[in-house]
């Protein structure tokens, strides 16, 4: 078997699997940060409870990402060797800086998040809260100024097959990264958002009345009302910024074989692409809307994919259908933020269990959009490890490829045994539900907390405050 493919598939699992957990620990950082805000604010014993709840499924999260993102920094050295020793000199301090900004960042302040409640004051945990949600990002940070180095080179020069740096601020800030990272982070943010509201509207199908989870989700809806909208706007500056820096993955990603001369470029809105035979096989198209989308003219020109040397190309067939998946998610998202904020005018958000079933049914799309869209942006890089200057085959390690199978096989084992513990015990804290006897440290409720709390204990007194 091919050792190339086999540590392409091999990377691709590990990373589907980890990306899973960064993701909504990016997203949730910020959740928390806004509860914890809140309860600081109002003195509201519903948002200490939400944040005790919530922590927890954050924790959990954090951990496995832990576990999952040290297996496939390995993986850089033992499946991609050649590729590591060529870019060592740009990849290593951008790791580095990852290591001792944002995990240790994060990992310092997450025991005061998780168990400082009694030991620190109240502004030191809601900093230390900070703190982990800054970790987060700033992980997400150096992670994609890597991976966006990958896609567009900059700040380097090539000396005996070895990538130098001439400037960490144009390797860093390469032309891909702006996009690229706050793609990853509004993703993060809508992803967490969805996954809360799911898992609440799930319990409010249970019980409708509990103020906890409606409490929980109206904050979760609020946040993806404002990312979802922001999502679709940085989609459509990173689709501009890949026509103009890679346009054999535009080409790729729509399918589009043949450069416009005359008149604008086609959308293609379905088609089964052929890469034998350099063509779509039962496409549907929209005449002009593929140049109107990428350069924002009816009659801009369009690479087609034919322009590239065969060797050079992306397989059209797999990045046309991703990138189709992964944006008809985020624009599923929008309708649905839209019904919401059609029935919140109308006072019957929580009034109606069609809506609640639809956010149990989108829930999980939020990860599935994470892993198709870096699918899409991986495949839509080959056949390259550094666009344009080095090879994936190039990049391997000279292993054999017996010895690729039999690792790939343990990381299966290893990720079916982690998966399986991680949603047990995710599954365990949600069963177990919020903590709502347990004392409020630091703060002498008044008597208004105290009725609150009363409130929030006692479902017969719930009222709609939570709208």
């Amino acid at each position: 078997m091919d050792v190339v493919l086999l540590s392409r598939i091999q990377f691709g699992l590990t990373t589907a699997f980890h990306i899973v957990f960064p993701t909504l620990t990016i997203g949730l950082a910020l959740y928390l940060v806004i509860v914890e805000w809140l309860w600081l604010r109002t003195q509201n014993a519903l948002y200490y409870r939400m944040y005790r709840f919530w922590v927890r499924i954050f924790a959990i999260h954090f951990a496995v990402g832990v576990v999952s993102g040290i297996t496939l920094e390995f993986e850089f050295g033992t499946n991609f060797a050649r590729f590591s020793q060529a870019v060592s000199n740009v990849f290593a301090p951008l790791m580095a800086y990852e290591g001792m900004t944002a995990f240790f960042l994060e990992a310092g302040f997450l025991g005061i998040m998780l168990f400082g409640w009694k030991k620190v004051s109240p502004t030191v945990h809601f900093m230390s809260t900070c703190l982990v949600a800054v970790g987060a990002s700033l992980s997400a940070f150096w992670i994609m100024a890597a991976n966006a180095w990958m896609q567009t080179p900059a700040g380097y020069e090539l000396i005996d097959g070895r990538f130098r740096v001439t400037s960490f601020m144009d390797a860093i800030f390469n032309p891909s990264f702006p996009t690229h990272l706050m793609h990853m982070l509004l993703a993060s943010y809508e992803t967490a958002a969805f996954a809360v509201a799911g898992i609440c509207a799930w319990f409010l199908l249970k019980n409708k009345s509990d103020i906890f989870y409606r409490r929980s989700l109206s904050l979760a809806l609020i946040m993806a009302a404002a990312i979802a909208p922001l999502q679709v706007i940085v989609g459509d500056f990173k689709g501009q910024n890949v026509a103009k820096h890679q346009p054999a993955k535009l080409a790729a990603m729509e399918a589009h074989w043949n450069t416009n001369t005359q008149g604008g470029a086609a959308f293609v809105a379905f088609a089964f692409p052929d890469m034998v035979a350099e063509k779509n096989r039962f496409e549907v198209t929209i005449p002009g809307m593929l140049s109107l989308l990428t350069t924002h003219s009816l009659n801009g020109k369009v690479i087609g994919l034919k322009e590239f040397p065969a060797p050079d190309r992306p397989n059209a067939a797999v990045t046309f259908w991703s990138f189709r998946i992964m944006v008809g998610i985020g624009f599923l998202f929008m309708a649905v933020m839209i019904w919401a904020g059609f029935l919140a005018l109308r006072k019957r958000l929580f009034d109606t269990p069609f809506f609640y079933k639809t956010l149990v049914v989108v829930q999980p799309l939020g990860f599935a959009a994470t892993i198709i869209g870096w699918i899409t942006a991986e495949f839509g890089r080959q056949p390259w490890t550094v666009y344009g200057l080095m090879r994936t085959t190039d990049s391997v390690s000279p292993i054999a490829a017996g010895n690729v199978i039999w690792s790939l096989s343990m990381f299966m084992i290893f990720f079916a045994v982690l998966g399986g513990s991680y949603f047990y015990f995710t599954l365990k804290t949600l069963h177990r539900g919020p903590d709502l006897t347990s004392p409020i440290p630091h703060l002498q409720l008044s008597s208004g907390v105290q009725a609150a709390d009363a409130e929030f204990i006692n479902p017969e007194k719930e009222g709609d405050a939570c709208i």
